[in-house]
């Protein structure tokens, strides 16, 4: 008797049993967490570390006691929670819900962000290398916050934040550090841009409609297609920029008497 069919019957059974089993639950609940982060301290802080935590609900939480090094925030809702300060290196955040949450002078290191929500937040002093394609960050608050390279750490090659197709709509970009950045077609309409440091950042086809680049360094940018109507350039730096010709807007421009050509 041939039991090669049998088995390979078998065989698709367990295939399809093992594909309509549930998704593993994640290491801990919400009530769980709010154990650990009652008891926890400065000197000893909520242990979240590598923990699996995806598609929770931890909105409006306080995280600002607990060490979430390496762990798998995934799809998680953390809108409005407060994790400043914290050390986010290597954590996995893809697709995650920040909006509104604080995250004034954290360090998120090495992560893939794309598709993450960031609306609303608070980055302030923060210090990212990550990848944020697609990310909503439409009126985040990035006033000095360290998002560029630093040419004097770079062990395993260059790295850089990555922005392509972000919105970044009415965010707050006060003295941000954004040099060398990836940010492709980002929709930069309605921002504020002052003092901000863009230098040889990848800007192509990017939206500056509406926004004050008031002092901005964009020196060596990549500008192709870049969309400056109704902008603000006053004192705004384009040494080096060889793409003016391809700028749309600039007629419009305000301050454009004082930018800086050559």
């Amino acid at each position: 008797m041939n039991i090669y069919p049998k088995l390979r019957m078998l065989g698709l059974g367990l295939a399809i049993e093992l594909f309509c089993l549930p998704a593993p639950a994640a290491d801990l609940d919400r009530a769980a967490i709010e154990q650990l982060l009652a008891a926890a301290n400065k000197t000893h802080p909520a242990d979240l570390r590598r923990k699996d935590l995806t598609d929770l609900d931890l909105s409006r939480l306080d995280f600002r006691n607990a060490d979430l090094w390496g762990a798998d925030l995934r799809r998680s809702n953390l809108s409005n929670s407060n994790l400043s300060g914290l050390n986010l290196d290597l954590t996995v955040m893809s697709k995650i819900n920040l909006s509104g949450a604080d995250l004034s002078n954290a360090s998120i290191f090495g992560v893939h962000m794309g598709g993450a929500n960031l609306s609303h937040a608070n980055l302030t002093g923060s210090r990212f290398i990550a990848n944020l394609d697609r990310a909503n960050l439409s009126h985040a608050n990035l006033s000095n916050a360290d998002w560029g390279v630093d040419m004097k750490n770079q062990p395993m090659g260059l790295m850089r934040v990555s922005l392509n197709n972000a919105n970044l709509s009415g965010a707050n970009l006060t003295n941000a550090n954004l040099n060398k950045a990836l940010m492709r077609m980002t929709n930069l309409s309605g921002a504020n841009l002052k003092g901000a440091i863009l230098y040889d950042a990848d800007l192509s086809k990017a939206n500056f409609s509406g926004a004050d680049l008031t002092g901005a360094d964009l020196s060596g940018a990549h500008l192709k297609d870049a969309d400056f109507t109704n902008s603000t350039l006053t004192g705004t730096k384009f040494t080096g920029v060889k793409d003016k010709a391809t700028f749309r807007g600039l007629d419009s421009s305000k301050g454009i008497e004082s930018a800086v050509f050559d």
